[in-house]
């Protein structure tokens, strides 16, 4: 079964008068359980069609369909309550929230679904767990490395079990060895826990690491 079907999907911006076609007609099927990345240059559309897997954004036609449900005439708080369920976001910068300790950012997904404290604090440490960080459930991301920040937001993005997880350039901003940490997780969370995984990356290194490799060059896709 396809974990991500995208059909015909065309994304068209307005700037000014001028209509900018980001994406073209484009199909793509992901297998339930698989890691595949999105390489191509900036501007090609690849964060574009990762917020429309992710629900963020919608296409202007085609459709989108994540292991079954079609989202893309999804709108308003159905298409809020189905992406918090459904998706798992990962992102370059983290996006942590400074004020909260490690452990009240892995919980802050679980605030929009019907949950006892008690349990959202015992999936949130779960979460930690499972990415390393058992040890530093009270801590702030001013006292974490970079490599350990990242780990912080995959267990975020882990924490609700979505179907999918989307990872948009997560090694960006990481040395080496801890951009290796994190690729290490990402593999393991796919292979141990068959997670499907969407990488948006520049590192062809990173890319190495998925099942399959995709290029986007003017909103066209290519093997």
């Amino acid at each position: 079964m396809a974990s991500v079907e995208v059909r015909n999907v065309v994304k068209t911006y307005k700037r000014d008068a001028e209509e900018l076609r980001v994406l073209d007609g484009l199909s793509l099927s992901i297998p339930d359980g698989a890691f595949v990345a999105l390489m191509g240059p900036s501007g090609s559309g690849k964060t574009t069609l990762l917020n429309l897997i992710g629900g963020v954004d919608q296409p202007s036609s085609g459709d989108v369909e994540i292991a079954g449900t079609n989202i893309a005439r999804m709108t308003g708080a159905n298409l809020a309550k189905w992406r918090s369920a459904s998706i798992g976001y990962i992102f370059q910068t983290y996006n942590l929230i400074p004020v909260l300790s490690a452990l009240e950012n892995v919980e802050l997904p679980l605030l929009l679904v019907r949950m006892s404290a008690a349990e959202r604090r015992k999936r949130a440490t779960t979460a930690l767990e499972l990415v390393g960080l058992g040890d530093r459930l009270k801590h702030y991301p001013r006292q974490l490395s970079g490599g350990q920040e990242q780990r912080v937001a995959i267990a975020r993005a882990l924490v609700s079990d979505p179907k999918v997880l989307l990872a948009d350039e997560p090694t960006g901003d990481l040395d080496r060895k801890s951009a290796e940490e994190v690729l290490n997780l990402l593999d393991r969370l796919n292979r141990e826990f068959k997670k499907t995984i969407v990488m948006v990356t520049h590192d062809p290194h990173a890319s190495q690491r998925a099942s399959r490799q995709y290029h986007l060059d003017k909103g066209v896709l290519s093997n």
